[in-house]
């Protein structure tokens, strides 16, 4: 298990479900999730290849805080096929009325 500067504690499972995003695009995205029982970030949710953007946005809560990468897939002006991956800090902002 590795060990954040802020002493929160990332799962191991996080990092390998990363790198087989990044190395083998397994998965359109990941969501984190901290779990405060055992004061360490864990996976959540795993989205297939096939999941849109539109299932990335839908698997984040309204009410709490996530963390999230997600494998955006575009064509650039020259008509390249490329990729980039994005890490997403999810925070509820609560304003009181």
């Amino acid at each position: 298990m590795a060990n954040a500067v802020s002493g929160m504690a990332v799962n191991d499972e996080c990092k390998l479900k990363f790198l087989e995003l990044k190395a083998k695009r397994t998965y359109r995205f990941i969501v984190f999730k901290i779990d405060e029982s055992v004061q360490q970030v864990r996976v959540e949710k795993l989205g297939g290849p096939d999941e849109t953007y539109e299932d990335f946005s839908a698997s984040l809560p309204a009410d709490q805080c996530r963390y999230a990468v997600y494998d955006f897939n575009f064509i650039t002006a020259e008509n390249c096929q490329k990729s980039k991956i994005f890490f997403v800090s999810w925070y509820v902002i609560t304003i009181n009325a």
